[in-house]
């Protein structure tokens, strides 16, 4: 099988967004009037962000899931993306399962495949997405005001505990570590949650690299502070189990775990009640777990407001181990 028969077989589909489809230089897309287009860009190496081990249906999903979480952040609506792909060699199988667990994301969320390019190398996927948001309606990251509550959805930290568990520095129960598995390897991107939060909240960010350094974007973006709750981001871990953990891994879980994929978002406290309504509609839950402050810098504290020296460290993709 050859380049192009690759493409034929497991990746063309019709296209609306884009009348080429798949089968030119480039897609053509434009937004709807009144529109802005929002564009990001993520890539997955072998042995950096995803195992060898790795289901390859959840790597397809997790793919896209991971640029869908982009525009969430953004409050955009998905509309379509391109796929680069390299290969050490054609699997069938492999190939077969990727692609199912791909479009049945881009499914979910009406997101089309308009284009991309396949090359022979190490494991390599590199997706571009592409939505659309209302001019001027964008959730930033530099909008954050003194005052402002800090919030987050879903669950914190799942992912970190799965790695730890590969990592051999801790041992789960077989079905707390496949639900933490399945949390680091088929994320839910909260597309509808980013939507609903337009004109409610006033910064978003997603969370790849861990709360701590995620936040921290945040707050260089909009030059101001923030203090965390530490507890209250640990009781968002989604694993039971992991109650029973030492405190200080809990915390570098829920803190500075990475591969949550969940929003982390600032509104002032008189918009409380429509963020939580955004998350009831949206079917996504959402806490507070600290607010936005005008000194600088990030205070992180225990439910009494004991300060707590941890240190927590974002994820580097030039300074993490692998």
């Amino acid at each position: 099988m050859g380049e192009f028969d690759l493409i034929e077989r497991y990746f063309k589909r019709p296209a609306t967004r884009s009348p080429l489809g798949v089968g030119d230089d480039c897609a053509l897309l434009a937004p709807a009037a009144g529109m802005q287009l929002a564009v990001s860009t993520d890539m997955l190496v072998e042995g950096r962000h995803f195992l060898s081990t790795v289901d390859p249906a959840r790597l397809g999903h997790k793919a896209l899931a991971v640029n869908l979480s982009d525009l969430a952040a953004c409050g955009a609506k998905p509309l379509a993306f391109t796929l680069a792909l390299a290969l050490p060699a054609i699997d069938e199988a492999w190939l077969e399962a990727f692609s199912r667990g791909l479009f049945a994301l881009a499914d979910a969320h009406g997101c089309e495949l308009v284009g991309g390019d396949t090359t022979r190398g190490a494991l390599n996927l590199c997706i571009t997405v592409f939505g659309e948001v209302p001019a001027g309606a964008a959730l930033l990251r530099s909008g954050a005001k003194p005052g402002d509550e800090l919030w987050v959805s879903g669950t914190l930290g799942d992912a970190r505990l799965a790695l730890e568990v590969f990592r051999g520095t801790l041992a789960l129960p077989p079905e707390a570590f496949e639900q933490a598995r399945r949390r680091m390897e088929q994320p839910e991107p909260r597309v509808a949650l980013g939507q609903a939060l337009r004109g409610i909240a006033s910064a978003a960010v997603d969370l790849s690299d861990g709360l701590v350094g995620d936040l921290g974007h945040i707050l260089a973006a909009s030059g101001v502070g923030a203090t965390v709750d530490a507890d209250a981001a640990c009781a968002l871990i989604g694993i039971p189990a992991a109650a029973a953990l030492d405190p200080a891994l809990r915390r570098t879980c829920a803190l500075a775990g990475g591969d949550d994929y969940e929003l982390l978002f600032t509104a002032p406290p008189a918009a409380a009640a429509a963020v939580l309504e955004a998350g009831r509609l949206s079917a996504t839950p959402v806490a507070r777990i600290g607010r936005i402050e005008a000194a600088p810098g990030l205070r992180i504290v225990d439910a009494q407001g004991g300060p707590i020296a941890q240190a927590f460290a974002a994820f580097d993709h030039f300074q993490a181990r692998a």
